[in-house]
């Protein structure tokens, strides 16, 4: 089945501004749960949304494990409960109920000490008629770890719900405490079911054709460095992530992956889908600032760019030769620069574009801003945006 992963732009032509401040920028998306969500919350803001999910969320394997688990915790319930998501503590009580046991093992915990890791799995728990007792205001599994280990563990039964991923440092500091751990591994992750979405996505970060990457867990965002490397593109992506491509995490463990890697991110003071957003419009627009070029005002915003406020789509051509001239504005830029720019985003040799190609090139450029006096011709010597100089003027940076 062909799938159309690009999603359209608002409708009504957004400019930039506090309502539409990603207007004209692209923003990849790597989630595969609450996808729909954040895919919205982007586009609400002005940016076209490119989705490649980097993994999904499959039911346990081997569903005796988690049955084994459940039968020992109504055996001999433990004394403390870690939830760490509510989507995982919902479906170990689902599990259960398709089992017969869901009343037993409500029982059992009921007994117990209950710590959620954060709101989602506290309000699962209490949802389940349970009554939690702590959760950190961190939401972090660290923070929850440390609260743990403050009292005696020897002899502790301690039965923790796994969240996607085994928590290897996690259970081990508990047994090296002395507490009796069990695992309860609701649901795990795996590759998507379609890998296309996320070749697509990987290429276009590679091309520097997404502005922007997010990221809603440690997974997902080691998902994407592992299918760039089994296709041979992990060091373009390193590249591209390291430098133009601004990636977003929604915390601080889903950015360990990329930190470990050395690629910067963007992250929200709270965890949220929605402050991660807001953290986005904050950072991306300011990685290009707006330029007064021949009595206008001139601003690169990923597929467009801003003249006076109004969004001029550009083509990948237009959009490199831009780029050229706003990383050196007011100065000229020789025309074989302009056509190794051109052969870079034709995926060829710059040696195949020949002065005319760049004349051509230019005179789109022009006509995609609507205004030629932006882009000015130096006679035998090449082209330059004829920057007003204003004083105190921010010199511009624009990510290569």
């Amino acid at each position: 089945m062909t799938t159309h992963p690009i999603l359209p732009a608002p409708a009504g032509g957004a400019r930039p501004g506090r309502e539409a401040p990603l207007a004209g920028f692209t923003v990849g998306v790597t989630a595969a749960r609450r996808a729909d969500e954040l895919s919205s919350l982007l586009e609400r803001r002005g940016a076209r949304v490119l989705r490649g999910p980097a993994l999904r969320i499959v039911a346990v394997a081997d569903d005796a494990r988690l049955h084994a688990a459940t039968e020992q915790c109504i055996a001999d319930p433990p004394s403390v409960v870690v939830a760490t998501t509510g989507i995982g503590f919902r479906g170990w009580v689902e599990a259960a109920d398709g089992w017969g046991l869901g009343g037993a093992l409500l029982d059992a915990l009921g007994s117990a000490r209950l710590l959620a890791r954060g709101p989602k799995a506290r309000g699962a728990v209490r949802a389940a008629g349970l009554a939690d007792a702590w959760s950190p205001d961190s939401e972090s599994s660290g923070e929850l770890l440390e609260h743990l280990l403050t009292a005696p563990l020897e002899g502790v039964r301690v039965a923790v719900q796994l969240h996607g991923q085994p928590l290897p440092d996690f259970v081990e500091a508990l047994r090296c405490a002395g507490a009796e751990v069990i695992e309860i591994p609701v649901y795990r992750w795996g590759p998507p079911a379609d890998a296309g979405p996320l070749a697509h996505l990987v290429d276009a970060v590679c091309a520097h054709e997404v502005d922007a990457v997010t990221f809603t867990s440690a997974p997902a965002a080691a998902g994407l460095l592992g299918h760039a490397t089994e296709r041979g593109r992990r060091d373009d992506l390193l590249a591209a992530l390291r430098g133009p491509v601004l990636s977003a995490c929604v915390g601080p463990v889903t950015r360990a992956p990329l930190a470990d890697l050395g690629i910067p991110a963007v992250l929200p003071q709270r965890f949220r889908l929605g402050a991660m957003v807001r953290a986005l419009c904050e950072a991306l627009p300011g990685r290009y600032p707006a330029l007064p070029v021949a009595g206008r005002t001139l601003q690169l915003r990923g597929h467009a760019a801003a003249v006076d406020g109004e969004l001029r789509p550009l083509s990948p051509n237009a959009k490199s030769l831009l780029r050229v001239l706003l990383a050196r504005p007011g100065r000229v830029v020789p025309r074989r620069e302009l056509a190794d720019a051109l052969g870079c985003a034709a995926g060829g040799s710059a040696r195949a574009v020949d002065e005319h190609a760049v004349e051509q090139a230019v005179a789109r450029l022009r006509s995609a801003l609507g205004a030629p006096e932006l882009v000015q011709t130096v006679i035998k010597r090449g082209y330059r945006l004829p920057l007003e100089p204003m004083r105190d003027a921010p010199r511009c940076a624009v990510p290569e």
